[in-house]
């Protein structure tokens, strides 16, 4: 053994006592799938909270203004996609959802990247909010409708699942060129 191990120990050592650790994967893994899992209920909750306070407070009421005609809140409920786009087909979006779902669950598994996985959390909890409004909200059975509430003039009505799904998605758009992978490795093209 080389000065320098003895001073600093080889890797899977503890200093001093030459005992054995675990290190590597299993405990990389678990904290990056701890952030993924404090970020999707933090999502989700902040979500599902929001809708009940709006619904609650301002549904078949006017709208209020936040600001002039440029932000309000108001109360509608999407059975379709963004932008009401396909109403007629909310059992469609409600399968995408799960998928998504699905697909990020699987991911967690291969997941030792923090970016990634605040990505990913903040997805997860955007599609469970909206998938929560779909299963549970009238008319249920997979076709209720999704509470949307901030209103920006001159744009689509949305909530707070919505913002994390588009913050989820662009953050993972960026990783995505910076070339890291959800496992953590970084591919310079």
């Amino acid at each position: 053994m080389t000065e320098a191990e003895q001073t600093t120990g080889t890797p899977g050592e503890a200093e001093g006592d030459g005992a054995s650790q675990e290190v590597g994967p299993p405990q990389g893994k678990k904290r990056r799938i701890g952030v993924l899992l404090t970020v999707a209920p933090l999502a989700y909750l902040l979500d599902l909270v929001s809708k009940l306070a709006v619904v609650a407070k301002l549904e078949h009421h006017d709208p209020v203004h936040v600001i002039g005609t440029w932000l309000q809140l108001q109360v509608i409920r999407n059975r379709g996609a963004a932008f009401s786009f396909g109403e007629a087909m909310t059992i469609v979006f409600t399968c995408i959802a799960v998928i998504v779902i699905v697909v990020i669950a699987r991911l967690a598994r291969k997941l030792y990247s923090v970016p990634w996985a605040i990505a990913l959390g903040l997805l997860l909890g955007g599609a469970l909010g909206n998938l929560t409004d779909r299963v549970f909200r009238s008319p249920g059975g997979l076709q209720g409708g999704v509470v949307d509430w901030i209103a920006p003039a001159h744009f689509a009505v949305f909530n707070l699942g919505d913002s994390a799904i588009v913050c989820g998605g662009i953050l993972i758009v960026i990783l995505s060129f910076r070339g890291l992978d959800p496992d953590g490795t970084v591919h310079k093209d």
